[in-house]
């Protein structure tokens, strides 16, 4: 179990806002202020549901980050992957289609559900044990304090040294201070964004960092005593030299041959000894001058030496760094690779066996298929056989009725003449006949008119011979 009382002094940390115990909340207080697709995927991942909900208490909270917290990425590594999308795509902005929900960000949610008291939240960020617990004390102030107390919360740890790897897999070691910079002064963390700070508490902030001395880094002691016991050196070399006394003048008057002359008659040979010994010592003092010149070029390139054995020190310390972490990258990734390679196989053959399936499938069904279409073809043909014999037997039919129609439209045709004729016949005797008989009742009509008129003239005559 993590030593939970293990904390830095806090003699230089300001506590913010004195307002007791109790820790305030900004922004919303259900969702932590955390990105949506973030949310859903620690509320839906079963390490939150099942092994996270046992956690009752703040202790066991923190032994557990101490335990499983590796970085402090959102999401873990390869389970979510923007290659090849720029812009305001959902990979870039954070809203895709997620992955993997990192163990940080379950057991920072999971702190926020215990609703921590600021004597909690001070207990994590000045914890000694691991750098992470540290680190999601930080992340939940980022989260849920307000924007104008951030800077007062991460004032006493500024220039904290404590190193930390956060990003998923290695490969992005920081210090507790540039983590800190880099919550104040980017809204980006990895694929996530924190919550926005308003712009006049943002330009406050960006002042007081400005205005902020930065430590310098201090040059090494071994660096400090090479210059100061050369500089010495070269001090005391430059004071032996011996000092040139000046050399005898000569009158510009005289010419040269007369003057030497003159000068050697008078001066004697003492003074060429003199001479001759004062040019030997000038000849020495200028070897010695030469030997120094080149004794301190020699401590120079020492110096040089030591310098750039430093460097390469510490450039071989650097890429040892680097290749340290390269190296475990490359283990990790020919790990992820192996497993992804075992899967890829395993999913090959799964694919594999699958299109074997559905080729027979397709088989089968292509066979049905033409059995089908060769059953169904055979029905069109014997249905249009048929179709074709009833049309020839509608249409043997219709003739078969139309010859009987014709037939049967000429005797009746006859028949009608022969009635029509008969009829006619029948017409002209009764016409005959009662000609016939009117011009018999025609005549007997005469006959009695004319036995009338006789008969009345007979009555005329007797009239009138009777009266006469």
């Amino acid at each position: 179990m993590a030593n939970v009382g293990n904390q830095l002094p806090t003699q230089a940390i300001a506590k913010p806002g004195k307002h007791g115990n109790v820790l305030p909340l900004w922004g919303n207080e259900k969702t932590m202020n955390l990105n949506p697709m973030i949310l859903t995927n620690v509320l839906s991942s079963p390490y939150f549901k099942v092994q996270l909900y046992e956690l009752k208490t703040y202790h066991e909270v923190v032994d557990e980050i101490y335990f499983k917290v590796t970085h402090i990425e959102p999401w873990e590594k390869g389970s979510r992957k923007t290659a090849g999308q720029t812009g305001m795509c959902g990979g870039v902005r954070g809203v895709g289609t997620g992955g993997i929900v990192s163990t940080a960000f379950c057991l920072l949610y999971k702190l926020f559900t215990l609703k921590l008291t600021r004597k909690q939240l001070m207990g994590l960020i000045t914890h000694t044990d691991s750098p992470y617990i540290r680190a999601l004390g930080f992340m939940y102030i980022r989260y849920t304090q307000p924007p104008a107390d951030l800077l007062e919360w991460y004032d006493g740890f500024m220039d904290d040294e404590e190193e930390l790897d956060v990003k998923a897999g290695g490969g992005c070691v920081m210090t507790i201070g540039e983590m800190l910079r880099s919550f104040l002064t980017k809204l980006e963390w990895f694929s996530t964004l924190f919550p926005r700070i308003p712009v006049p508490v943002q330009k406050q902030i960006d002042q007081q960092m400005k205005a902020r001395p930065r430590k310098v880094a201090q040059k090494e002691p071994e660096e400090e005593t090479d210059y100061s016991e050369a500089g010495k050196q070269g001090e005391r070399r430059h004071s032996r030299t011996p000092r040139r006394s000046p050399s005898p003048r000569r009158s510009p008057k005289r010419s040269r041959s007369r003057s030497h002359h003159h000068e050697r008659e008078r001066r004697g040979p003492s003074f060429d000894r003199e001479l001759e010994r004062e040019r030997d010592r000038q000849k020495k003092e200028k070897d010695r001058e030469g030997r120094d010149r080149d004794r301190d070029r020699g401590d120079r390139g020492d110096r040089d030496r030591r310098r750039s054995r430093s460097a390469d020190r510490n450039q071989e310390r650097r890429e040892r760094k680097r290749s340290c972490s390269g190296s475990r990258e490359r283990r990790s990734e020919r790990r992820e690779k192996e497993r992804d390679g075992g899967e890829d196989r395993s999913r090959r053959k799964e694919r594999d066996h699958h299109k074997d399936k559905d080729r027979g499938t397709e088989k089968d069904r292509s066979r049905e298929r033409k059995n089908r279409g060769e059953a169904d073809e055979r029905r069109h043909k014997d249905d249009r056989d048929r179709h074709r014999e009833d049309r020839k037997s509608k249409r043997s039919s219709r003739s078969r009725s139309r010859d009987r129609r014709h037939k049967s439209g000429g005797d009746e045709k006859s028949r009608k003449r022969e009635r029509s004729h008969s009829r006619e016949r029948d017409r002209e005797r009764d016409g005959e006949q009662r000609h016939h008989k009117r011009s018999g009742s025609k005549e007997r009509n005469r006959h009695q008119r004319e036995a009338s008129n006789e008969h009345s003239k007979h009555s005329d005559r007797r009239r009138s011979q009777s009266t006469e």
